[in-house]
Order: structure tokens, then C-alpha cells, then sequence
């Protein structure tokens, strides 16, 4: 579509020949989707920004304030931590969460409150034993 809307033409009549144009040219009959029904999330109210939230989850990406991207990073690391098979992987886990929580502390961003303080590296272990023992795990 590179011409321009002649002067004095109403823009929906212009539009509708431009499509039917389009239409008579084929230019729709080999469209992705073609023939089948809109996907669910197309049904629903209209979202302009429809296509950068699909891109997003296609990638996998998140985007959280900042503070909330740590907090859910911290609680993955415990998570993680608590799983490891060895000791020195439960420390390093914490020592790197930590760093990362301590440097939020100090300089926050923008947006909510972080709300987490650093792990204690000692209690974390303390009950990653614990859970080994009951497991029956050794400590590594």
C-alpha cells in the first residue's frame, strides 16, 4: 500500500478499496492462520500490546521491576540450595544470592521494596543437613 489517500475520499472508502483490491490480488489467501478460527487470546478484549506479550512468553522472558526479579531469584536460589548434592554447592549458592541481595539493599531501584534481607549461610546449611540426614544422604 504505497499511495496515497486521494483528496476529497472519504478514508473508510478508501480503505475498503484498498482491501478489496488486496482481496482480488490475492494477497490474503496465503496469510499464516488463514481459514482458522482467531487463538483464544484474540478473543478476548483487545490489547494493543498482544504481539509483545506473546513474543515475550514465545521467548520466555519476564520483565518484573527489579526488586521482584530478585525476590523470585532468591527464592529459586534456596530452593536450589536446599536441593544441592554437596555442601560447598549450598554455599556457593547463598554467597552469590546474598551479594546480589546486599547490592539491591544499597542501591535500590526503582519500584517496591526488595523485602529480603541476605540468607543466614548457616542456618540454610544447617537445615540442608538436616534434610540430607533424613533423606539419608551424606554430606559431600
Amino acid at each position: 500500500m504505497t499511495e496515497r489517500k486521494p483528496p476529497g475520499v472519504d478514508f473508510g472508502t478508501w480503505v475498503d478499496h484498498q482491501i478489496r483490491d488486496a482481496e482480488r490480488r490475492g494477497e490474503f489467501a496465503r496469510l499464516p492462520g488463514a481459514g482458522r478460527p482467531l487463538p483464544p487470546e484474540m478473543e478476548t478484549d483487545y490489547d494493543e500490546l498482544w504481539w509483545v506479550k506473546r513474543k515475550m512468553a514465545r521467548e520466555g522472558i519476564s520483565v518484573l521491576p527489579p526488586a521482584l526479579a530478585l525476590r523470585k531469584e532468591a527464592e529459586d536460589a534456596l530452593e536450589a540450595a536446599l536441593a544441592a548434592p554437596s555442601e560447598r554447592i549450598v554455599r556457593r549458592i547463598l554467597t552469590e544470592i546474598n551479594a546480589r541481595i546486599r547490592e539491591m539493599m544499597f542501591k535500590p531501584p526503582p519500584g517496591p521494596p526488595l523485602g529480603k534481607k541476605p540468607y543466614d549461610v548457616e542456618d540454610v546449611v544447617r537445615q540442608w543437613r538436616e534434610r540430607r540426614a533424613d533423606a539419608g544422604g551424606s554430606d559431600v
